[in-house]
């Protein structure tokens, strides 16, 4: 018999596989992996994912538990292995780890937990459901498994079922796509939440519909990024578009989309598409001067290939290429959660268009940081999203559409800012 009530490993494992590391469904199947060999009772699994690298986790077993939490910048993982009595060898478990994590080196230290020579055992009585308790099947296996995006002071987690449907890294970026529980499809790029099944209609809706139903006659439009697709999906619903063109530089995005987000990759197809995989940016520059009434900017945050759509040059491009009374329509970040970016980028575009041809306005989104984004309308001649609305058209459009999101109210309340928010761009 045992001399101690439990056997406690403390694992480190060096110059592991980096992506192995940051790869949330892969080190959840490995320790689900590592009990089941070393014959535990697995009672539950709860992982996360952090953005942008490193996963945090444990399985409970009926003999204790397994936690991990991994350094990929480092190929470094810490392991802490817990088994009560003699059943179960966390050795086993070790050797599995070791194997799958791809380690160079692994060191351990076991100690003997409850040593039964300084306990004194009493007589503990469960009451009269002591037999009952003692024929309770063990529960279900329950697995818990969390994507996070996070900065240094702000995290959003979202469960999802463990397995990726989609995991390419491209020329520019990784591109994922996850089945969540509580938003559907989720689209990720570099770790962060770029827009998911059940909240996405916010977003597109708003950046399209306040537009496009600001135009007048919004016969040609530019879209730049929007690999998801929900930017051209939301412009096709007008009919007096005669052409949309769409400058995507990253293929992958596209393809993640077409193959598990049908509700927003629906217009790829459409003959009033033109789908260009290329630099937007050089799309713009080599631009000829009043081609488009609307251009669109559907980028990712102001990283990797996105970068250079939050720049002046760029934003001058867009107004050259606008016709005398086009409009521009991109995201400006959140107020709360990227200040400095909301901020520098409305100026920039306000010393571009002129002060009073740029309008900022919220929208609400649950996945996003903070739920609170905003958007810019600049004009490049005398239209304004207020002034130059058809309440009357714009409800019509809605419903007979089926829109979650725009109407004419919350286009109109949309532009009706929070007092931080004024202050912030005064």
């Amino acid at each position: 018999m045992s001399q101690a009530l439990g056997r406690h490993i403390l694992v480190e494992f060096f110059n592991c596989n980096s992506d192995i590391l940051n790869d949330v469904n892969r080190i959840e199947e490995y320790m689900v992996n590592a009990a089941k060999t070393a014959e535990a009772t697995i009672i539950n699994s709860t992982f996360h994912h952090f953005s942008p690298y490193g996963v945090s986790g444990v399985v409970v077993i009926q003999e204790s538990h397994l936690a991990i939490h991994t350094w990929p910048e480092f190929r470094y993982a810490a392991v802490d292995i817990f088994t009560c009595g003699d059943v179960i060898d966390p050795w086993i478990g070790y050797d599995e780890l070791k194997r799958n994590f791809e380690a160079e080196q692994g060191s351990a230290m076991e100690i003997n937990r409850g040593q039964i020579d300084l306990l004194k055992r009493i007589s503990f009585d469960v009451g009269k459901d002591r037999e009952a308790k003692q024929q309770e099947i063990v529960p279900k296996f329950k697995r818990e498994v969390w994507f996070t995006d996070k900065d240094q002071n702000v995290a959003l987690s979202i469960r999802h079922k463990g397995k990726l449907l989609f995991n390419e890294q491209s020329k520019f970026q990784k591109v994922q796509v996850y089945d969540t529980f509580a938003y559907g499809k989720m689209l990720t790029i570099d770790n962060m939440v770029m827009c998911t099944e059940k909240d996405e209609y916010g977003y597109h809706e708003m950046l399209i519909h306040i537009p496009m139903n600001t135009h007048p006659n919004p016969r040609k439009v530019l879209v730049i990024g929007g690999g998801d697709g929900g930017s051209i999906r939301e412009i096709l619903r007008h009919p007096e578009v005669e052409s949309v063109k769409m400058v995507e530089i990253d293929d992958v995005v596209v393809k993640a989309s077409k193959q598990h987000l049908p509700t927003l990759s629906s217009g790829f197809d459409h003959e009033r598409l033109e789908l260009i995989i290329g630099d937007g940016i050089q799309y713009l520059a080599d631009c000829a001067a009043e081609s488009y009434d609307v251009i669109i900017i559907d980028g990712s945050d102001p990283e990797g290939p996105s970068e250079g759509l939050f720049t002046a040059s760029f934003f001058k491009d867009v107004h050259r290429c606008l016709k005398s009374d086009g409009l521009l329509c991109t995201h400006s970040e959140s107020p709360h959660f990227n200040r400095n970016v909301f901020v520098e980028l409305t100026h920039c575009v306000k010393g571009i268009f002129g002060t009073d041809k740029v309008n900022t306005f919220l929208v609400y989104i649950p996945t996003y940081p903070t739920g609170m984004w905003s958007f810019l309308c600049a004009s490049k001649g005398d239209l304004h999203p207020l002034r130059d609305l058809d309440d009357g058209a714009a409800d019509l459009f809605a419903e007979e559409h089926g829109l979650q999101y725009y109407h004419a109210g919350i286009h109109r309340s949309a532009f009706v800012l929070p007092r931080f928010v004024r202050d912030l761009l005064e």
